[in-house]
């Protein structure tokens, strides 16, 4: 999910609320007596802010002998309001101690800055800070990658909604300093699924250790009675996260119990439970972050906890300019839609047909393979209509969807739009009843058309039994979509289509082309759609990737359709899909046998990509659904153990899913869940997933925190690195489907 709220290089390395605190396992020194202060009249004591500047809506003047500026409401990004220093000598390769002390009249998150003072504004540093009424001191170091004498520290304090004053005194951006280390705090050497085990599923764990021959281990229950033992499997250096390791297998033991632990090499694991009911509440949970992303709508504080309502975002509601009524970006139409509804994608408020189709089509799976079909069971407004409460939440997107396809008599008639999002980026925390960007449509692409004919076909054939009106008019836009994007094969979305929200770019539609054919033929059983699924070029290659399947490469979601659900697919055709589907299956059973952690995921860093955690709980869907076609218990068994990874069995002993196991991720990049930028709002509900690691490190957060970090290490749950912690529907969407295969295990 390619999504900054920032448009500037930005980065940080530590924050402090005194001047020498750790934080998330940095350690911040202390600068040297000698040190040369690069900042001019800091501490404001000849009573003037001279060389201080600042922008025009925020004159400052000294007060009390600090600088202070009264901010006005209504700008709208942190960098609409500013005061800084220039000519800011910064030298490559050199530590620099940045520090201040700062208040704010209500609480107030801004960035402070050290950055070129001249185009492009490269930062060495942006720091969210949250101010309160009572001043406090902050500490950040950095090693500077520039050598300049244009530099600037600065303080973004826009994007008010309300006015308020900023006071700052003793800036200091002291030379020498080394930069802090970062070492994780990963608990006890011995990993486990921090959640817990099937008693009859396989029950696995990972010990990091030095030695290099067979440990005693022992499973101890809750009263610390040893109630199993045996000998560790040394695995040697695991390549996934560069640790030496040993397996432990205790798969054996069938007995219930909670508060189970596992010892080894004189360390103790984190607590676990082994009962039929450890994954009875996920799929509840995976699913209720879908009503809270909902956009158009009031969120029940009722069914999702007080701290998670709020009122309606985007129904133009002041200061929203709304859903309603969007026009589209200059030149793309000279039309306006009403695309109100449907989720907000991930950390921000944009909405993307491409990446809803996936994760729309995953909750219509999870009802279509026999999951979770009941009425009243979830929180959802709509329950107890009558209808399977993940078919309610389906239709809040399909209606959105149906929304953003252009209407008849346009240019492109039949297609849909690529995606709808804020005309500009917003800044970090900001609820979407407060969003003051206008929205606009983007073009219409070929691959949201295909999302949109498929997932509205799949849903046409579900709806059909309790909605026949809805399901005729799912069909209908299906058909019409599919046509449009025949009749216009190779509209791509650009890559360059990225400021306010993600690009979501794909050049190559023939997955899309072939996933929405099998899904209009599976609804309608026409021949036509299934001469369009034998004769792509996608119905005979590998759908089923070693690193994962998602938005982008959505023909196996076409695959698994073809393979499980009821159709009179020709008999060959039909054991063609289906042993396709188990021979991945296979390879991915290959894979978890040689990965020490046991997860589906080749070890080499490349494979640890940007939503790698999606990408793993997709590999274990195929083989999941191997195990509904073969019924064969190894593939049941290596879907559950990939879970493992997901709650705590991996490098960092972190669980990715809010609220479950002993340490899990609480601080995901959000806009809407930024308790920690702002401790007024609350952490991300329980049940959302991480995106996970991300060996690229694609933000400037972790390019600075985690440099050379092995695939398994390259994670960090704070709210500034978008590209390894944020949330995604299609990344819970694929939690939910196998939370509910999980469920349905004993």
């Amino acid at each position: 999910m390619i999504r900054t709220s920032r448009r500037r290089g930005v980065t940080l390395l530590a924050a402090t609320a005194s001047a020498a605190l750790a934080v998330t396992g940095l350690t911040v020194s202390t600068a040297q007596a000698d040190d040369v202060d690069q900042v001019k009249n800091g501490t404001f004591d000849n009573g003037t802010t001279d060389p201080w500047w600042w922008t025009s809506n925020v004159p400052a003047t000294v007060v009390d002998g600090q600088m202070c500026a009264d901010v006005p409401a209504g700008t709208v990004n942190p960098w609409d309001a500013i005061i800084g220093q220039n000519d800011i000598p910064l030298i490559s390769g050199e530590s620099y101690q940045f520090s201040f002390t700062a208040s704010a009249s209500i609480t107030k998150s801004i960035n402070a800055n050290v950055q070129l003072a001249d185009p492009p504004f490269t930062a060495e540093i942006s720091q969210p800070t949250l101010l309160s009424p009572t001043p406090q001191t902050f500490t950040y170091t950095f090693t500077s990658a520039t050598d300049t004498n244009r530099g600037q520290v600065s303080f973004q304090i826009g994007g008010a909604t309300e006015p308020w004053t900023f006071c700052v005194d003793n800036v200091s951006l002291l030379g020498g300093v080394e930069p802090p280390v970062y070492v994780p705090d990963t608990g006890p050497r011995v990993r486990v699924n921090q959640v817990g085990y099937l008693p009859g599923g396989p029950k696995n764990a990972t010990v990091v250790t030095d030695a290099t021959e067979p440990l005693p281990w022992t499973l101890q229950d809750a009263r610390g009675r040893v109630v199993a033992s045996g000998w560790s499997t040394p695995r040697g250096v695991d390549e996934a996260s560069g640790q030496n390791v040993h397996t432990i297998d205790f798969s054996w033991y069938h007995k219930s119990g909670t508060g189970f632990t596992l010892t080894a090499d004189g360390e103790t694991s984190f607590p676990f439970d082994i009962s039929r009911d450890v994954y009875r509440q996920l799929p509840s949970d995976a699913l209720q972050f879908f009503y809270i992303q909902r956009s158009g709508i009031a969120i029940d504080g009722a069914l999702v906890g007080e701290q998670y309502a709020r009122p309606a975002g985007h129904l133009g509601v002041p200061p929203n300019q709304g859903d309603t009524d969007v026009p589209c970006q200059p030149g793309v139409c000279d039309y306006r839609l009403d695309v109100r509804g449907g989720w907000y994608d991930a950390g921000d408020h944009g909405k993307y047909v491409v990446n809803g189709g996936i994760a729309t089509a995953q909750l219509l799976s999870i009802v279509e393979q026999h999951m979770l079909t009941k009425d009243g069971k979830l929180r959802v407004p709509e329950g107890r209509n009558g209808v399977p409460d993940v078919l309610d939440e389906a239709r809040w997107e399909l209606e959105f969807l149906l929304r953003m396809q252009v209407p008849a008599g346009q240019p492109l008639a039949g297609m849909a739009h690529h995606k709808i999002h804020d005309q500009n980026w917003t800044g970090l925390p900001l609820q979407p009843q407060d969003d003051p960007q206008p929205r606009e449509l983007h073009p219409p692409s070929t691959a949201a058309t295909l999302n949109l004919a498929a997932v509205a076909a799949q849903g046409a054939r579900l709806y059909k039994r309790y909605d026949r009106a809805f399901a005729n008019r799912l069909l209908a836009a299906a058909r019409t979509a599919w046509d449009a994007a025949k009749a216009h094969p190779a509209i791509f979305a650009s890559d360059a289509d990225g400021n306010g929200g993600g690009a979501y770019g794909d050049s190559n539609v023939d997955d899309e082309f072939y996933w929405a054919a099998a899904e209009l033929y599976l609804t309608t059983g026409e021949w036509k759609y299934l001469h369009e699924v034998v004769t792509s070029p996608v119905h005979t290659a590998d759908v089923f990737p070693a690193g994962g399947f998602g938005w982008q490469s959505v023909g196996a979601l076409g695959r698994l359709d073809l393979a499980t659900v009821p159709s009179r697919l020709p008999h060959q055709v039909r054991k063609q899909v289906r042993q396709s589907v188990v021979e991945a299956a296979d390879a991915f059973l290959a894979i978890e046998r040689s990965q020490a952690y046991g997860l589906p995921l080749p070890g080499a860093g490349s494979y640890y990509v940007w939503g790698s955690n999606s990408n793993i709980l997709n590999n274990m869907a195929v083989l999941a659904t191997a195990y509904e076609l073969t019924h064969q218990k190894r593939y049941r068994d290596g879907a559950l153990q990939g879970l493992d990874y997901i709650f705590g069995r991996n490098a960092l002993n972190h669980s990715y899913v809010t609220g479950y196991g002993e340490k899990s991720s609480q601080n995901q990049h959000s806009r809407i869940y930024a308790h920690e930028l702002d401790p007024n709002l609350p952490n991300p509900p329980v049940g959302s997933i991480s995106g996970g690691a991300n060996a690229a490190l694609q933000d400037p957060f972790v390019q600075r925190l985690l440099p050379g970090c092995v695939a398994q290490f390259c994670y960090v749950d704070d709210i500034q690195s978008y590209s390894t912690n944020e949330v995604a529907i299609n990344w819970n969407s694929a939690l939910a489907w196998m939370a509910a295969f999980a469920a349905n295990q004993h």
